[in-house]
């Protein structure tokens, strides 16, 4: 029985139909940059660190982020304030080391660190994908609209 359905190639004709009924269907293309594929508010895309309203900034250097980087891509170092408060002095994120796993968000207890939708970004040079607190700091304020609506879309899921 095995041999006369080698000997058949029926697999082969399977095969070609599946092949054959997919080449003749239309095609589904996106003319980027014109057109844009939907993206998830769940996407894991550049990094951002966010503010409070007030416009302090919300990492408490707690360092947990950079405890669960399994990369190891998080540099974070601290001092306290006259206040009391730990903050931050230096918060680096090398994306070339970077594996965009969304452990470092889920690390934080106070939601500063977040990974964005944004997928548009280059770099020349390896020390073009050091973000650094300022440069984070500064892509959470722009984009801290967008940022505020999937943190509440992804609030009714949990």
């Amino acid at each position: 029985m095995r041999l006369l359905k080698s000997l058949a190639l029926k697999e082969l004709l399977v095969g070609m139909g599946l092949t054959g009924r997919y080449f003749f269907k239309r095609k589904f293309t996106v003319q980027y940059p014109e057109e844009r594929a939907p993206i998830s508010p769940r996407f894991r895309g550049l990094h951002a660190q966010r503010r409070y309203p007030n416009g302090e900034e919300r990492c408490i250097a707690c360092k947990l982020c950079e405890v669960v980087c399994p990369a190891m891509a998080i540099t974070i170092e601290s001092e306290q304030r006259a206040d009391g408060s730990r903050r931050t002095t230096r918060y680096d994120i090398d994306l070339a080391k970077c594996i965009f796993c969304g452990f470092c968000e889920e690390a934080c207890p106070v939601d500063a660190i977040v990974e964005t939708r944004i997928y548009e970004y280059h770099a020349e040079s390896r020390g073009e994908l050091l973000m650094t607190k300022e440069r984070l700091l500064a892509v959470g304020d722009k984009h801290e609209a967008q940022i505020a609506a999937d943190r509440e879309i992804e609030a009714r899921y949990r």
